[in-house]
């Protein structure tokens, strides 16, 4: 049987996959990691729709020739949907009192907001609460769908832009305990707020980075060693969650005496670890020579 992906032939072995499905799994998986979709499936001349896929999809290997798979890619799936929720936005915005009511019954049918809902769902609590609430103002609505449209269309420049902030807040942590002693509630609660916020870019960011490739060396580096960075990553990204969980816990009882030590010894250093350590593993080089243009 033979696999293309967009026209190109896939240097593949089949080994305990027996049918479509079993392919088919694995391939999405593989091309997800790599920033991309199936956006057509063609069988032996057949173009798959979407009422043929679960017969399709139980049929045997044995019995197929040739698999032909067209891709599109997924940063740009998520740029067209945030041009187009941007546009909702407006439309929204020159409706009635009445219309505004019932307007998120019809938007949450459509391909833009059932994609944003499964790839980007911060983003769509959001327009729910804009769309049907009103909790959330169109102009705050439409700010952080651009500051999202940033991160997907340039996330160079936005890893870079978050430094500054983002060594601000990690001095803020630290006198974050003594705020709560003191009583200074207010500027205690904007510290969390503002960490939260850049935490949720950082995270956001890092993903784009990774489905576009950015941390793909143009050096000679096998697909092991590729898999053992992104897995470092992913390690350090899934045990500083851990460490955010005991600061809002610890945060929420009131306990300034482990929030010290947790934003002293646990967040704040692990916050700029993590910073380093995705610009250390960043390949693009036109990134690197303007991170160094912005530091003389």
């Amino acid at each position: 049987m033979e696999i293309k992906i967009n026209e190109k032939t896939l240097d593949i072995n089949l080994e305990n996959e027996n049918t479509l499905g079993d392919v088919l799994a694995g391939i999405e998986q593989w091309l997800s990691s790599s920033g991309h979709r199936i956006a057509e499936l063609n069988i032996d001349g057949q173009t798959v729709n979407a009422s043929m896929i679960e017969e399709i999809f139980s049929r045997d290997i044995k019995n197929i020739k040739c698999i032909n798979i067209n891709t599109t890619v997924i940063a740009e799936l998520t740029a067209a949907s945030l041009i187009n929720l941007l546009e909702d936005i407006g439309v929204f915005e020159t409706l009635s009192f009445d219309e505004k009511k019932k307007y998120y019954d019809t938007w949450k049918e459509t391909p833009t907001a059932m994609y944003i809902s499964s790839e980007i769902p911060d983003l769509y609590a959001y327009c729910f609460n804009t769309f049907s609430s009103g909790e959330i103002s169109v102009n705050t609505l439409k700010t952080i769908a651009e500051e999202i449209q940033r991160e997907v269309n340039f996330p160079a420049d936005e890893i870079i832009k978050i430094e500054s902030i983002l060594n601000e807040i990690c001095v803020r942590l630290v006198d974050l305990p003594l705020d709560i002693q003191t009583g200074k509630d207010a500027r205690a609660a904007q510290t969390i707020q503002i960490f939260s916020a850049v935490t949720e870019k950082l995270f956001r960011i890092f993903n784009q980075l990774d489905i576009q490739g950015y941390f793909t060396s143009d050096k000679p580096e096998s697909k092991e060693q590729i898999k053992e960075r992104k897995e470092q990553l992913n390690k350090k990204f899934s045990d500083f969650s851990g460490v955010i969980k005991e600061l809002f816990d610890a945060y929420e009882r009131n306990d300034s005496v482990l929030v010290g030590d947790i934003t002293e010894y646990e967040v704040s250093p692990k916050l700029k670890e993590l910073y380093i350590e995705i610009m250390n593993n960043v390949q693009d080089k036109s990134l690197m020579q303007k991170k160094a243009q912005g530091d003389k």
